[in-house]
C-alpha cells in the first residue's frame, strides 16, 4: 500500500540533533502510516544507530555530497506521492503531519508545494532578544491562518510529486542559502503554486556549541555572504551604502536594545558588505578573485609574538588526549602505498622533507627532481608520467617547508578517518600561508576541519578517488588557481576536503619567491576563464571534523 507520505531527513555527522527530530517524527509517520526515510551524507555509525532505533530507512552516500544531492538520494528511496522534506535539527509540533495531510487532500492540483511554520528555539545558552528583530537561523511566519506563499522553506517543506515530476528535483551544484528559493521559482514558473499551512510547525534548535554566540556569528556571516551573491545574481543587491548603513545599524542593536540578536545580526550585514566590497568582475578573464588578495608574509615582531603562540599549542596539543588516540589508530591502522612527488632546488630542504617522510611506517615512493627551465607542475607531470600512478595517495610536497616529526603517518591516518579526499596540513601560526583558512586552529578546537578550499602547496594529499580527474595536472606552468578549481570540482562532485589541524607544517619563503608573479596570475586567469572556481570569500571552514 502507497503511504500517504514520505518524511526526508537529510542528515550529516549529527546524532544527537537526529535524535530529537526522529522521537517527534516517528509516532507522527507510525500514526499516519507514513514512510520515514533518513539519508547520511556520509556514513556514520552513531546515525545509523539513531535512524535504525526510530524505524527509519537509514540510506548512506559513500562520501559527503551535499544537502542537495542528499535529497536527491531520499526522493530516489521515496513512496509517497507527498514528499516532506524536514531538516535533522527541527523538532515537530504534535499534529504537524496530520496539518499537511489534510492540507494535501484539500488543496487543489495547481499547488506544487506547501510549509508550516519554523519557530527557532535556542538551547543550553541564554539568548535574550528584544523581539523587534528576526531569530539568528532560519525561521518562518505568515500568521495564524493558512494562505498562498512566494517561498516556505527546506526545514518544513512538502513536495507533492506531481509538481516534482513536472520540474525535476534540488539544483545539487547549487550552494545553500538559495537552492530551495530556485526550486520554488521552477515550481512557480510550471504553474503550480506554494501554500502555507499555518498547523504544521516545527521548532527549529540550535543547542550544545551550536548555541554559542560564535557559532551562531559565523553562522549568520555565511549566511550574509550567500545572500548577497544570490541578490547580486538576481540583480537586486542594494547599494554599498545601504549595506554599509545596515552594518552600522546593527552593530547599535544590540547594545541599545538588551539584543543577543545583534552581533549575529551585524556578521551577516559584514558578509554582504564584504561581498558588496569586492563584486564579481565584469571580465572573468581578468578576475583575480581565485587569489587570498594577501601576500600572507610573516615577519618582524609579529613574527615572533606568533611563533611564541606556536610553542604555546604545541604544548597543549602535545597532551591532548584525542591527539594520543589518533597516534595510536595512526600506529595500528593498515599500511598504505604513498607516492611523494616534487621539485627540488639546490639549497632548500627537500633532503631533510624527504627524510621525514621516510620514517613512515607506510610504503613510501618518492619521485623527486631538479626543476630545470620548466614550472613547477610541467615538473610535476613529467615525474608522474615516469611510472604509472599506483598508489593510495599522492603527496605533493614543495621543498621550502619544515614538517613535524611523525607527520606522514597521523596526517594520513587523520585524512582518512574523516573522509577527506584532498588534504593540506594547517600552517603554523608564524608560517607564510597566505590564505587565513589553512593557518592552524586554536588547540583544543579541532584536529582537522572540513572547508571549502585546500591550496596547491606547499603540502597537499591527493586520496585515489581523484586520480584521473585531476591527476595528471593541467598543462599549467606555476598552477595559480588550480586549487580554486579543484575545490569546486570537489564540491561537484561531493568529495569532502579540508586542513588537518594536528600536523602543521612551516613553510619558509612567501608565495612567489621564485618566480614572476604577473605572469603565474595571467596563466590562471586564462586556465579559468570557463572553468569553475571557489572564490576569495568562499574559501572557509565548513565544520570540525575531528
Amino acid at each position: 500500500m502507497t503511504p500517504p507520505a514520505s518524511i526526508l531527513v537529510p542528515t550529516r555527522a549529527r546524532p544527537s540533533y537526529l535524535e530529537v527530530a526522529l522521537a517527534s517524527l516517528r509516532p507522527q509517520a507510525l500514526a499516519a502510516g507514513a514512510q520515514l526515510v533518513v539519508v547520511d551524507d556520509g556514513p556514520d555509525d552513531a546515525t545509523c544507530l539513531v535512524a535504525e532505533r526510530h524505524g527509519a530507512l537509514y540510506v548512506a552516500h559513500a562520501s559527503g555530497r551535499g544537502l542537495n544531492a542528499a535529497r536527491t538520494t531520499a526522493i530516489a528511496h521515496a513512496t509517497g506521492d507527498l514528499l516532506v522534506f524536514v531538516d535533522d535539527d527541527i523538532e515537530a509540533a504534535p499534529g504537524w503531519l496530520d496539518a499537511l495531510l489534510l492540507a494535501d487532500r484539500e488543496c487543489p492540483p495547481t499547488v506544487g508545494v506547501l510549509g508550516g511554520p519554523i519557530r527557532a528555539r535556542i538551547e543550553d545558552h541564554r539568548f535574550p532578544m528584544a523581539g523587534r528583530e528576526g531569530a539568528p537561523f532560519t525561521t518562518l511566519d505568515l500568521g495564524l491562518h493558512d494562505r498562498a506563499a512566494t517561498f516556505v522553506w527546506g526545514a518544513n517543506m512538502a513536495v507533492r510529486r506531481t509538481a516534482l515530476d513536472a520540474v525535476g528535483g534540488f539544483d545539487e551544484s547549487l550552494p545553500l542559502y538559495g537552492d530551495e528559493e530556485e526550486f520554488q521559482r521552477r515550481i512557480r514558473a510550471a504553474g503550480f503554486t506554494v501554500r502555507y499551512v499555518a498547523a504544521a510547525g516545527v521548532e527549529h534548535r540550535r543547542s550544545g556549541d551550536d548555541s554559542r554566540m560564535r557559532s551562531l556569528v559565523r553562522a549568520g556571516y555565511r549566511r550574509g555572504l550567500a545572500a548577497r551573491r544570490q541578490d547580486g545574481a538576481r540583480g537586486s543587491a542594494p547599494s554599498l551604502l545601504a549595506e554599509a548603513w545596515t552594518l552600522m545599524a546593527c552593530l547599535a542593536h544590540g547594545p541599545l536594545h538588551r539584543c543577543a540578536n545583534g552581533p549575529v545580526l551585524a556578521a551577516h550585514a559584514a558578509g554582504r558588505l564584504d561581498v558588496a566590497l569586492r563584486p564579481l568582475p565584469a571580465a572573468p578573464t581578468t578576475a583575480t578573485d581565485f587569489t587570498s588578495g594577501a601576500s600572507g608574509t610573516v615577519g618582524g615582531r609579529r613574527g615572533t609574538v606568533r611563533r611564541w603562540a606556536d610553542e604555546l599549542l604545541d604544548l597543549r596539543l602535545a597532551v591532548d588526549p584525542r591527539i594520543v588516540a589518533a597516534r595510536r589508530l595512526a600506529a595500528e591502522g593498515p599500511v598504505r602505498r604513498i607516492h611523494v612527488v616534487g621539485v627540488a632546488r639546490p639549497g632548500m630542504q627537500m633532503d631533510s622533507v624527504r627524510a621525514e617522510l621516510a620514517r613512515s611506517r607506510h610504503d613510501v615512493t618518492f619521485a623527486l627532481g631538479a626543476p630545470g627551465d620548466r614550472g613547477k607542475f610541467e615538473n610535476l607531470n613529467s615525474l608522474l608520467a615516469e611510472r604509472p600512478l599506483d598508489a593510495d595517495w599522492l603527496l605533493v610536497v614543495d621543498d621550502d617547508i619544515v614538517m613535524p616529526t611523525g607527520f606522514l603517518d597521523l596526517f594520513v591516518s587523520l585524512a582518512e578517518q574523516t573522509g577527506l579526499r584532498i588534504a593540506q596540513p594547517a600552517h603554523r601560526l608564524h608560517s607564510h600561508a597566505a590564505w587565513p583558512v589553512t593557518r592552524r586552529a586554536g588547540a583544543g578546537r579541532s584536529l582537522v576541519r572540513e572547508t571549502a578550499f585546500v591550496e596547491i602547496g606547499p603540502v597537499t594529499l591527493l586520496h585515489r578517488d581523484t586520480f584521473g580527474v585531476l591527476v595528471p595536472f593541467p598543462n599549467l606552468r606555476m598552477g595559480w588557481g588550480l586549487d580554486s578549481h579543484w575545490s569546486a570540482v570537489a564540491r561537484t562532485r561531493g568529495w569532502p576536503i579540508g586542513v588537518v589541524d594536528a600536523t602543521p607544517i612551516m613553510h619558509l619563503h612567501p608565495a612567489a619567491a621564485g618566480y614572476d608573479r604577473a605572469a603565474a596570475l595571467a596563466e590562471a586567469q586564462a586556465f579559468l576563464v570557463d572553468r569553475p572556481y571557489v572564490r576569495r570569500d568562499e574559501a572557509v571552514t565548513l565544520r570540525r571534523l575531528a
